[in-house]
């Protein structure tokens, strides 16, 4: 048997080693806290640096990112939208409250993220984006999804939430659509406590986005507003984290690139379990650390997360399909959703943060191997 630690390990864990104490304190001492001073337009203009696009906008989270994003184009009552099965429900929800219809697609039956195929057969007269969900931060088969887009001129919107820093033919995520969203919750790979980025190389969108998350209000006319818009903001605040965040991202990407390697050496060759999955279209992050029990596992999901949550490790499921969950039960669905339901019915996250120890994963893994050994 082995000896349960009596300390729990988080899914999760923040890393705040750099300047995001000093960068907090100055905005705190500007009295600058809201949406207005220098970390906003700092963190912007970094980020956009980073992913390689001539424009960021800053939001106060990532589902507002995608709805500002579908309210940019204009897509909304009447439009639909092509979207994942397999996602965190963030992506939809998005599509719901701009008041255009989700169509839900399947995975590849090899990997996670949308197949393009069930794309092209989802494409309908009323369609008018599709939005490629770089999922744990594994990047989509984005080539086929533009071909699709450019032959019917649509948009594509990419959540990549997730995914900060994978690449895809030669480009960071986010910025190979015609917008990328990001998410800075306090789990992702870098985080800014809430918030969230708009990136986008045409500046007439740019221009429309920073306009709806304030208000609507005209940019040269205070107070006079040319639409109804929204207050999605990010405050200086939470700028200046992100900002500090930011600065120290490959390092933690390294760190956690390290660590993942560390789980695939102590999982290969286990029966039970997938092997480590990887996506061919592209450079991924390690965001979660992802495992799949196949046909051969002696343990339910349910029965492992638990047996893991005796030995004090915080483990996750893997997201729920959307198709299967009472508000999305309706929605518009191509194909069967089969491989949405393996992945999304399968799968348990493990903890993978900076900070996490070598002799963590080393007890994370033995535990687990233990538990699939035995016949609940």
């Amino acid at each position: 048997m082995i000896a349960k630690r009596q300390t729990p390990i988080p899914i999760s864990n923040l890393t705040f080693t750099g300047n995001e104490e000093r960068y907090v304190l100055d905005a705190v001492h500007s009295t600058w806290v809201s949406s207005l001073g220098k970390y906003i337009s700092q963190f912007e203009r970094s980020f956009a640096q980073f992913i390689g696009t001539s424009h960021a906008v800053s939001v106060n989270n990532g589902t507002c990112a995608l709805l500002l994003a579908l309210k940019a184009l204009d897509i909304g009552p009447g439009d639909e939208v092509i979207v994942p099965s397999f996602t965190f429900a963030a992506t939809v929800n998005a599509i719901l409250h701009a008041g255009a219809e989700p169509v839900l697609v399947d995975c590849l039956p090899n990997h996670w993220n949308l197949n393009p195929v069930d794309v092209e057969k989802a494409v309908s007269s009323s369609t008018k984006a599709i939005i490629p969900v770089h999922l744990y931060g594994h990047p989509c088969d984005m080539p086929a999804i533009l071909e699709i887009a450019k032959k019917h001129k649509l948009f594509v919107i990419e959540d990549a939430a997730e995914a900060h820093n994978a690449e895809c033919m030669g480009k960071k995520t986010g910025s190979v659509g015609t917008i990328g969203c990001f998410s800075f919750y306090g789990n992702k790979v870098m985080t800014s406590g809430e918030g969230g980025m708009c990136v986008t190389n045409d500046a007439l969108l740019d221009e429309r986005i920073r306009k709806l998350r304030d208000h609507g209000m005209n940019k040269d006319k205070r107070y006079w507003h040319d639409e109804i818009g929204y207050n999605f903001r990010m405050t200086n605040l939470n700028a200046a984290v992100g900002l500090a965040q930011l600065e120290q991202i490959e390092q933690f990407l390294d760190r956690r690139a390290y660590l993942a390697g560390i789980y695939d050496f102590r999982f290969k060759n286990l029966t039970g379990v997938k092997p480590p999955l990887q996506s061919p279209f592209g450079k991924k992050i390690n965001w979660m650390y992802c495992l799949f029990l196949d046909e051969f596992s002696s343990v339910s999901r349910d029965e492992l997360l638990a047996g893991l949550k005796e030995y004090n490790i915080d483990a996750r499921p893997t997201f729920y399909p959307l198709h299967l969950m009472t508000p999305y039960v309706n929605l518009k669905r191509i194909s069967s959703l089969i491989n949405a339901e393996f992945f999304g019915m399968s799968g348990i996250n493990l903890p993978l943060y900076p900070s996490l120890k070598e002799e963590d994963i080393t007890y994370i893994a033995d535990v687990v191997r233990d538990l699939l050994t035995i016949k609940f």
